[in-house]
């Protein structure tokens, strides 16, 4: 089975290209996904969460994503401890999902992970793909969402490795501003390469970035 991990910086169209995979019937792992379950009343992480930063939890027992963003969007150490309680919480489930997905024989799974360089997520992965767009069209994007400002796009740039460096580590660039049918044909091309590679009696994971194709 192969292991495509699917990152993007913000703005960049990973989520568009994700459900493009989806269509196409590839199982896809949505760590975005997966937090916001852990975060819901009766989730996984809601206690554990609540207890580290006082004050984000909703009557119904879940956490308020926006307090608990502005909790710890400037405040590195606040940022780390709660790192330090979601991401094994999420790595278990994204086993979890890679053993049900083995089990039934898929010939390829998408691990849609948006700091994926970021967090050394790489080194799950067989192959990395890097949805990208023009810095215009990104910050385009980005501006257009709701609560955004300019100081707040910069700042999360500055938490995200550069696009460029993205690409370079890439095994595929999945361009995202020139029209979803490009887009969609990229990631067709690349499921077929997949499709052949799997014929080859041994298939090396990865072991140090590569450079787009």
């Amino acid at each position: 089975m192969i292991v495509l991990g699917l990152t993007g910086s913000i703005g960049m169209g990973k989520s568009t290209a994700s459900r493009m995979l989806q269509r196409l019937r590839v199982p896809v792992f949505d760590a975005d996904l997966c937090v916001h379950r852990l975060l819901s009343p009766g989730g996984g992480a809601a206690g554990a969460v609540a207890a580290a930063f006082p004050g984000v939890e909703t009557a119904a027992g879940g956490i308020d994503r926006r307090r608990l963003g502005e909790r710890v969007f400037a405040d590195a150490a606040a940022l780390r401890r709660l790192e330090g309680i979601l991401h094994p919480l999420v790595e278990a489930a994204e086993k979890r999902f890679v053993a049900r997905a083995r089990a039934r024989r898929a010939p390829v799974v998408v691990l849609d992970i948006p700091l994926l360089f970021e967090v050394g997520g790489e080194r799950r992965c067989d192959y990395v793909a890097v949805v990208s767009a023009s810095p215009f069209l990104q910050r385009e994007r980005v501006l257009a969402r709701p609560q955004m400002s300019e100081a707040r796009f910069a700042a999360i740039l500055q938490q995200q490795m550069p696009d460029p460096e993205k690409r370079r580590r890439a095994d595929f660039v999945i361009p995202s501003g020139l029209g979803r049918a490009l887009t969609w044909r990229r990631l067709r091309t690349i499921l077929s390469l997949f499709g052949s590679r799997r014929r080859e009696t041994a298939y090396p994971r990865r072991k140090h970035p590569r450079r787009r194709r």
